[in-house]
């Protein structure tokens, strides 16, 4: 059983939709992999919450999809997964336990020119060795 529920139409109905903002791009892969694992548990501190997140960096950047190092492809994924947060009115959660990138400056910008909300959060100190523990218990861990 999931720990993650939706029993009644009041959940179903009171959901909101969260655009996540938090680093993805570095200079080493190893930055790059930790960044990824910081947007998942950020995914799953939102989901936690009760809330609907997106991360279009972690959907769009997924291998045959688009490619972050190259220019056109990261506007491509940026301007769809701004279009589509737009499109549901998405409130802006900035991640902040790693800094805030270009990236980030750019979606709260964009957040504040649309008259969204904006909201900082911060998963703390021990978030990934608690998201360790998620990932290695997943039951489709070898997978990802």
């Amino acid at each position: 059983m999931s720990a993650i529920k939706t029993t009644t139409a009041q959940k179903l109905t009171s959901i909101k939709f969260v655009d996540i903002e938090s680093p993805y791009s570095a200079p080493t892969e190893a930055e790059i992999k930790r960044n990824i694992r910081y947007a998942r548990a950020a995914v799953r501190d939102c989901l936690l919450k009760g809330e609907t997140p997106y991360a279009s960096h972690l959907f769009f950047t997924q291998t045959g999809i688009l490619d972050d190092n190259i220019a056109e492809d990261r506007e491509l994924g940026i301007n769809a997964g701004k279009y589509i947060i737009q499109k549901l009115g998405a409130i802006t959660v900035v991640y902040t336990d790693l800094g805030i990138s270009k990236g980030m400056e750019f979606g709260i910008g964009l957040a504040k020119k649309d008259g969204r909300m904006v909201e900082f959060r911060s998963l703390g100190k021990e978030w990934e060795s608690i998201f360790l523990i998620h990932e290695n218990t997943h039951s489709q861990s070898r997978l990802w």
